[in-house]
């Protein structure tokens, strides 16, 4: 799919008006699913939106970044907080959020048990049980599920 064609029907179907600068797939996006750049009219859009949840929600992200565009070349309210933005994204039906992506190099929870009172603790990352300890009843912390690496 050539994204700035995309893009660009969208925009005229959707909006009437045209697009006139580039769209770009942006991989680095994680929790997003695009962005806008007054600074030189580019959009970004993040390819895994369109792989895991299909044209329909991206034709949504499309029509939200586009929202942001035209109305930063009308100089209207363009932000998220602005009522124009608000107005706007309601009536050509964009998503205000992206739907949660699977996370594939998302860290596993690290679990710690107190060996004496049985206190639970999660983390993303390790810590040096022979320095910490409990905090209720300083007892010794033990890992319940070691990474497999």
């Amino acid at each position: 799919m050539n994204l700035t064609n995309y893009v660009r029907q969208v925009s005229l179907e959707d909006f009437g008006k045209p697009f006139n600068h580039q769209a770009q797939w942006n991989t680095r996006l994680r929790s997003t699913g695009g962005r806008f750049f007054p600074k030189d009219g580019h959009l970004d859009f993040n390819p895994k939106v369109y792989q895991e949840l299909g044209l329909e929600v991206f034709r949504k992200i499309v029509r939200h970044e586009l929202c942001h565009y035209h109305l930063y070349y009308e100089g209207k309210g363009y932000k998220h907080k602005d009522v124009a933005f608000k107005n706007l994204l309601k009536e050509v039906d964009g998503l205000r959020f992206v739907p949660p992506l699977s996370n594939v190099n998302q860290k596993p929870d690290l679990v710690y048990k107190c060996h004496s009172c049985g206190q639970t603790y999660q983390r993303k990352r390790r810590i040096d049980t022979k320095r910490y300890r409990c905090g209720l009843c300083r007892g010794k912390l033990i890992l319940q599920n070691p990474p497999k690496d």
